[in-house]
């Protein structure tokens, strides 16, 4: 482990768990119970818990390169962000799923101008999956605005996938779960929301 991390667990148990001893003693009890499942970036300026000031237990989060959710295939194979989906969804029975892309994703950069060249085995064939979406969506956008247009196709994306789950589908039309979609301004810590609207509008 690095300094700074055992220094920032030194913080932890000094500043936050005094306070917030009761609340983790309580969760290890009676269970978690997450009122929304986040599907993030894993990028290091985009933290769920910190954007939306949350406290331990609220929300089960599934970080991956460039918020992506794959389309439903239960064919077996490993799927991280499926299985974290249908435990989610289906055992801890969140209220809502929440997408969140984020300004200056590099996840998105990767599908516009190719994975860098060391990101082959993996990172290359992960991010092929958004570039359809992404290429629609740049046909006519002006240059100043492709990287923003293209996290948040991004988002579309994730949010359309989503919906091929039959488990989400059917709990969505039902009223029983929300599906949102959100993109994070990293330099002005400023949050847009997928409305009705061509692009996405400020959150307030």
């Amino acid at each position: 482990m690095t300094n700074e991390l055992i220094k920032g667990y030194h913080r932890f148990r000094q500043n936050r768990w005094p306070s917030e001893r009761a609340e983790y003693e309580a969760l290890a009890t009676n269970g978690q119970k997450p009122h929304t499942l986040v599907v993030a970036c894993s990028d290091s300026r985009a933290d769920p818990a910190l954007i939306f000031d949350t406290a331990p237990g609220e929300l089960f989060v599934v970080r991956n390169v460039a918020n992506l959710v794959p389309p439903y295939e239960p064919d077996g194979k490993l799927h991280g962000v499926s299985a974290a989906l249908e435990f989610g969804v289906n055992v801890l029975k969140v209220q809502h799923v929440v997408v969140m892309g984020h300004a200056s994703c590099g996840g998105v950069n990767a599908m516009r101008n190719g994975a860098p060249s060391n990101c082959q085995d993996f990172v290359a064939p992960w991010v092929a999956q958004g570039v359809p979406a992404v290429s629609a969506a740049l046909e006519g956008v002006a240059a100043d605005e492709q990287e923003t247009v293209a996290e948040e196709a991004v988002v579309r994306l994730s949010l359309d996938n989503l919906r091929t789950f039959p488990w989400i589908a059917e709990k969505e039309a039902a009223g029983e779960l929300r599906l949102s979609g959100l993109h994070f301004g990293i330099a002005a810590g400023l949050l847009t929301k997928l409305t009705g609207a061509k692009r996405f509008e400020r959150l307030d």
